[in-house]
């Protein structure tokens, strides 16, 4: 077969056409049911397909039967008590085929799956590939016919075609990304899996570049095609049609008696007037087209997008000739219950969030994403920068060397159309070593550079990378550094100065990762009391060690209380900063979600870090409307302490109570008495001005915030608890049920003195067993659903599944075990 292709990615696979282009439901079909998966390895292909009588030896080992995504890793990653599995596991199901196209091709495309991946029809290996996320595919047309030619598979199968996949995450030093690496390196089918029917001769994939002129009054869609013709046809025909956002034809072409081989210039088209795409109004066109031969028709969609985007030198980021700040956050692929085999329904609702939030900006870290993710940003209006994993571990040979530059190749070349990317990102934290017993800066260096120039070659139209290399930051378009004030170094009253002196040393300076970790649900009337041996202006770069919670100096990822008080503080600083930083092109808080980490297993959620905005399973911590209050126009309002039950004090004891909002002005009201109004000021710190301070009453007090002069009449309302009595040592657990439906019982424990007082600045380590006809709904690594975890305000709870009688017992170290029986309703 000639070499038809953009690359190939092994000696067996080919590219299919990318994910992103829409093909007919009939002709692309994604194989999530009627799987089976076995964790661990096989002695060979036959034991995955030999005829197996229940019972017999050969129906050992046993197989499990799961749907696609599926993770190895969807609950180990955040056991509290194992490590991760890597290694081998198996996946199996039966093909029915069913291609309408005449001597049609049939391919097998992987969205990403980790981190090797091997793949057999019947007894014979069609593909393999190296690295977890990219895409990439099989054709499996040939192996089709010869399975159905074996008359014993053909008859015990039934006519379909057996389908296994080996996937393996076993640790290699001579893959990327590293496993010094702070996130899991997942195993598994963790991407959809797509049958797809295509015509003998088909697209492989398209580049369209969309120059705007710096006018904004005209641009230009260049069309290029790669064809997959194994066949090898010389003569076809492309009918090209552009539409705008609206649904308007803009412009209709048609090629006849091209050469579908390799890389083909189709199309030069004007546009004037481009409808721009941009965060608040993400336009996108609609490109179609139609492939036509003796042998068939093939018709797919793209979706485009104009835009102009230009880095000042040393100064702000303009997109379509406009000062826009990047207001940004991270993402990594990782959800509670399912490890990185998040859904599209998930993945929806996740960016969907995110875009509540207010962020415009993301970077993926630290791996090329899912298409579906790339165009959710497209359509939400939302900027992305995308990276390969060279991520920590220094530099490995020439394996490793060729995996990276794969995956660059690959990330570029499957993600090129996409108008939300800006950023290609070649490495992260490469500053690290220890994977080899040499670590040389000139290497390291040399090989970051290669990268460069491959991107720059590769995709003209965007800028390259970094974050926290600075020996290789004159290399890349666009650098960070790493800035964690507040948190791995200094103070977050830090962080203005030393992102200016940072800023003065890079051409293009763009601010990613900063913020801290918070125990979602812990709360403090005090949360600086313990950051007084912290200094002040000594810099805030984050030094090897520091995420550890122990040893080295002062700083409030080591000696900080991890609750909330102090993060939406620390966030509310940065915020309220950036604002006035006229010079900054933006920053991107670092991450939107909580993600697990084979590197934290003494975190209050072990193995989890605690970093996000939200939890792992979607649910908001209070900062969230910390960033909303300043990223977001649609009126907002909230009072802080929605998950705080019960403040403390003093009897009359002034209390500050904090309002999030981008109202004008706010009216808080406590027990029914206004506490006056208060105007908003985004440099009145803290909660831009939206702070009392209020005396509540023993026992329990109604908090009410109206918003004053909004357009829209909103308020929010609160119930908290105050509480005088002092407490001394834990020293018993209370617990309490509360029944949720369906047989899920929650369970509270909370810490309290010898007296029954509860000790509400508790954070004693708790832990839940079950046992009896019931089980613990945990290893999802939240503050909620975990069996062991550090309590927040003396209290930490999980949820029961119970079928009858269920006896949950509760252990705190040198604290009595407190018992409780549960029964199904």
């Amino acid at each position: 077969m000639k070499k038809l292709l953009i690359y190939i990615l092994t000696a067996f696979t080919v590219l299919a056409l990318p994910a992103s282009a829409k093909i007919p439901a009939s002709q692309r079909i994604r194989l999530t049911g009627q799987w089976e998966y076995l964790k661990g390895d096989l002695g060979s292909i036959w034991e995955a397909v030999r005829a197996a009588a229940p019972g017999s030896s050969e129906a050992v080992p046993i197989w499990q039967p799961v749907t696609l995504p599926h993770c190895f890793n969807a609950e180990d990653a955040v056991d509290p008590d194992v490590n991760y599995y890597q290694g081998p596991g198996w996946y199996r199901t039966l093909l029915d085929i069913q291609n309408p196209a005449t001597n049609g091709r049939t391919i097998l495309e992987f969205e990403g799956a980790g981190q090797k991946t091997e793949v057999y029809i019947y007894t014979r290996k069609v593909g393999s590939h190296v690295g977890g996320y990219d895409e990439w595919s099989v054709d499996i047309t040939e192996a089709i016919r010869e399975a159905l030619a074996n008359p014993d598979c053909r008859k015990r199968f039934n006519g379909k075609v057996p389908l296994s996949i080996r996937c393996d995450n076993s640790r290699d030093t001579e893959m990327i990304p590293s496993d010094l690496s702070d996130f899991n390196v997942y195993g598994g089918l963790y991407r959809y899996v797509n049958l797809i029917y295509q015509p003998a001769l088909s697209f492989v994939g398209f580049k369209l570049e969309t120059p705007v002129q710096k006018d904004l009054k005209s641009a230009t869609l260049k069309v290029q095609a790669n064809f997959y013709n194994p066949n090898d046809t010389r003569q076809a025909t492309v009918r090209f049609t552009l539409k705008d956002p609206n649904g308007k034809k803009v412009a209709e072409q048609t090629t006849t008696d091209i050469l579908p081989l390799g890389e083909v210039h189709l199309f030069d088209i004007a546009i004037k007037n481009p409808m721009l795409w941009s965060p608040d109004q993400p336009q996108l066109y609609t490109c179609e087209f139609t492939l036509q031969t003796a042998e068939g028709e093939q018709t797919v969609t793209e979706p485009i997008g104009f835009r102009h985007f230009e880095f000042v030198d040393y100064g702000p980021f303009k997109l379509n000739g406009k000062r826009l700040l990047l207001k940004g956050t991270h993402r990594h692929e990782d959800h509670a219950g399912v490890g990185a085999a998040m859904t599209e329904e998930q993945m929806v609702t996740e960016m969907k969030l995110m875009k509540e939030m207010g962020v415009n900006f993301i970077r993926l870290g630290h791996y090329q994403q899912s298409n579906i993710i790339l165009r959710l940003c497209d359509e939400l209006g939302i900027l992305v920068w995308e990276e390969i994993p060279w991520c920590r571990g220094g530099l490995g040979g020439e394996t490793y060397k060729i995996q990276a530059r794969r995956m660059l190749t690959n990330m570029i070349t499957q993600h090129h159309n996409h108008p939300s990317v800006i950023l290609w990102g070649l490495g992260n934290e490469n500053d690290w070593p220890n994977d080899f017993p040499t670590f040389e800066q000139s290497q390291i260096r040399a090989f970051m550079k290669e990268l460069n120039d491959l991107a720059h070659r590769l995709d003209p139209s965007r800028v390259t990378s970094i974050r926290r290399c600075d020996f290789c930051k004159d290399i890349v378009d666009v650098y960070s550094p790493s800035i964690w004030a507040g948190w791995y170094r200094g103070k977050f009253t830090d962080y203005k100065s030393v992102s200016e002196k940072e800023m003065k040393q890079v051409k293009h300076f763009l601010h990613v990762e900063w913020g801290g970790d918070s125990h979602a649900r812990r709360h403090a009337e005090d949360p600086f009391k313990s950051l007084g041996g912290i200094p002040a202006g000594v810099g805030a770069d984050e030094r090897a060690g520091d995420f550890s919670l122990v040893g080295g100096d002062a700083r409030a990822s080591r000696d900080g209380d991890w609750s909330e008080s102090y993060i939406v503080k620390l966030v509310d600083w940065h915020l309220k900063e950036q604002e006035t930083m006229t010079w900054l092109t933006g920053t991107a808080y670092w991450p939107f979600k909580d993600f697990s980490t084979p590197l934290r297993p003494e975190n209050p959620v072990p193995y989890v870090n605690q970093k996000g905005v939200i939890e792992r399973d979607f649910a908001k911590k209070e900062v969230f409307y910390v960033f909303q209050s300043y990223w977001t126009q649609k009126p907002m309002i909230h009072i802080y302490g929605h998950t705080w039950p019960t403040r403390w004090g003093a009897a009359n004891e002034p209390k500050e109570i904090l309002v999030y909002s981008n109202c004008p002005a706010v009216e808080l009201f406590v027990n029914g008495v206004s506490q006056g109004v208060k105007q908003r000021n985004s440099q009145d710190f803290p909660a831009a001005g939206l702070h009392w301070k209020c005396v509540l009453r023993e026992g329990e007090n109604q908090l009410k915030a109206v918003a004053v002069k909004s357009k829209e009449a909103i308020s929010d309302e609160i119930t908290v608890a105050y509480q005088t009595a002092q407490w001394g040592e834990p020293k018993q657990l209370k617990l309490t049920s509360y029944p949720e439906g369906e047989n899920i019982i929650r369970v509270e424990a909370q810490l309290t003195d010898d007296k029954g007082i509860p000790c509400l600045d508790a954070a004693n380590l708790i832990s839940f067993e079950a046992a009896g006809d019931g089980e613990l709904i945990q290893n999802l690594g939240t503050s909620t659903g975990s069996r062991k975890v550090q309590a927040y305000n003396g209290k930490a709870m999980i949820r029961v599944k119970v079928t009858d009688t269920c006896y949950l017992s509760v252990q705190s170290d040198g604290i009595k075990t407190a018992y409780t029986q549960l029964k199904a309703q």
